[in-house]
């Protein structure tokens, strides 16, 4: 009994000093993170967000490899070869498919949270990837490059559910002072994942004619990690909490925190749960209506664009060509985009440790004003890299520096951000939009980047430069600072907002 006045005390003394002190978010810290909650973040997120950065980048290196493949698996069905644009169509709609699977699985995040819970969605959303890997495994085999845009689709799905559910998870089950911190796990593993796929994508590993169905059919074992970890996890407390489970939400809570003392906490979430049941249900109307959580909706969803169409996936998805419009060939294009991959990974750590110090505004404001920057110096370089080997060294440089820019906040805050805004009845509806828009906005960039690319050539970036600049302009007026901020008091902010 001592012990527990003793810890007690020592919560109420850091809840009382200042937040921004880095001694306090030490001793925070200390207080909140531990062994069983480390294995839950794990459990989710390697099994979930590793899918979605995995098979982004992917088809990346073996993209030659698996042209040739389509084109002569449909010369053995019509007695002759393609020319090169059919080729190319149908590895264009292999590689955004994907993105179309993640609008769709977006989408239906909120019914599966609803239904299922957090933890239940993930793991019944594996599912997914197995029939996908079923279908990219066989492909070669029976010579079908219909198996893999299935397959492609049917993972995009699965990653589409997996941007909503995990963060929602994430969210739920971290201590207020960490909640930033954990939510930005989401996209570190996103940014492992992908660089992981262009190692093995290298023609002297897995990206041969051989061995490419074995890189595509890897995306199998993370989704046997998350089967076999996430049921010794329990469901999200707030989650049970929401279906009269207390008792079950409370022994979920003492597991995550690794201690039986969570008195203080579990009353703040009953609170809150009793404040949201005096709420009519939320419903897409609802959200549109209602001006208190319009008002974080529209933020929601113009930082999920502002993501997207900062331009990241136009490096991401065409930085061997951008490197070799720099002037690289094609070995030293390859190469620098694994230094890029590098630099995103390393950068997003250093997200994580920022944004509870920082505070997420402070760097969204410093990643887009440093993108824009960037991108227009990036601009002005392409269009002289060839006349100059030292600017095309520059145009490198700038391409590190625009992932460093983006890492910093642009990549991991907007996944996390919507969780914090909303409460507990609106945040799987709210969730499903914002993953939607991110997911559709990811797609149209895809999509449309080349073709801007072959008309506008290096002014194609110009695009983004102003896009980039509305984001910074918009986040600075409208996006609230969430750090160390509990629901309440988020939701106060908008009904300040509301009434002005």
């Amino acid at each position: 009994m001592d012990s527990e006045t003793k810890e007690l005390e020592v919560k109420k003394e850091h809840n009382a000093s200042d937040a921004s002190s880095p001694t306090t978010v030490t001793s925070k810290i200390d207080l909140g993170f531990n062994g069983k909650l480390a294995f839950a973040i794990a459990a989710s997120a390697l099994g979930s967000s590793f899918q979605h950065g995995y098979n982004t980048g992917v088809l990346n290196n073996p993209q030659k490899i698996i042209e040739t493949w389509i084109s002569h698996t449909m010369a053995n069905r019509t007695g002759e070869y393609p020319d090169q644009q059919t080729v190319t169509f149908v590895f264009s709609v292999m590689t955004s498919i994907f993105c179309i699977g993640g609008m769709i699985g977006g989408a239906i995040t909120g019914v599966v949270a609803d239904r299922f819970g957090r933890k239940g969605g993930l793991l019944l959303n594996n599912i997914f990837v197995i029939l996908a890997v079923i279908c990219e495994a066989i492909s070669k085999t029976v010579g079908s490059y219909e198996l893999i845009i299935l397959g492609r689709f049917l993972v995009g799905i699965n990653s589409g559910m997996n941007a909503g559910l995990a963060p929602m998870y994430l969210a739920e089950i971290s201590p207020i002072n960490l909640r930033g911190a954990i939510g930005t796990v989401y996209q570190l593993v996103i940014t492992i994942s992908i660089l992981v796929a262009q190692i093995l994508g290298l023609g002297s590993i897995l990206g041969t004619a051989e061995l490419w169905p074995t890189l595509l059919a890897i995306t199998i074992v993370p989704a046997i990690f998350q089967l076999v970890t996430l049921p010794f996890c329990p469901e999200s407390p707030k989650y049970l909490l929401s279906k009269n489970n207390e008792h079950e939400a409370q022994n979920a809570l003492s597991w995550l925190r690794g201690t039986n003392i969570v008195h203080e906490e579990m009353d703040l979430m009953k609170s809150e749960y009793e404040a949201v049941k005096l709420l009519p249900k939320v419903t897409m109307r609802e959200l549109i209506t209602n001006s208190m959580l319009r008002i974080p909706l529209i933020i929601s969803l113009m930082v999920m664009c502002a993501q997207q169409l900062s331009g990241i996936n136009a490096v991401m998805f065409f930085s061997s060509q951008i490197f070799m419009m720099a002037g690289l060939d094609n070995a030293g294009s390859t190469y620098a985009t694994l230094a890029m991959g590098t630099i995103n990974v390393i950068m997003t750590i250093v997200s994580l440790f920022l944004v509870e110090r920082a505070g997420r505004k402070t760097l969204l404001l410093i990643g887009f004003g440093g993108m824009v920057i960037d991108t227009a110096l990036l601009t002005i370089g392409m269009l002289f890299a060839a006349q100059s080997k030292v600017v095309s060294i520059l145009c490198i440089i700038f391409v590190l520096v625009y992932v460093i820019m983006f890492a910093t906040g642009p990549g991991s805050i907007p996944w996390f951000l919507v969780s914090e805004l909303f409460n507990q009845a609106a945040r799987p509806i709210a969730t499903s939009l914002a993953v939607s828009v991110n997911w559709t906005a990811n797609f149209l960039v895809g999509l449309a980047f080349l073709p801007l690319a072959d008309i506008m050539g290096p002014w194609v970036f110009i695009i983004f430069v102003v896009l980039q600049a509305l984001f910074l302009l918009f986040i600075y007026r409208k996006v609230p600072e969430t750090k160390n901020k509990t629901l309440e008091e988020i939701s106060a902010m908008f009904r300040q907002q509301s009434y002005q």
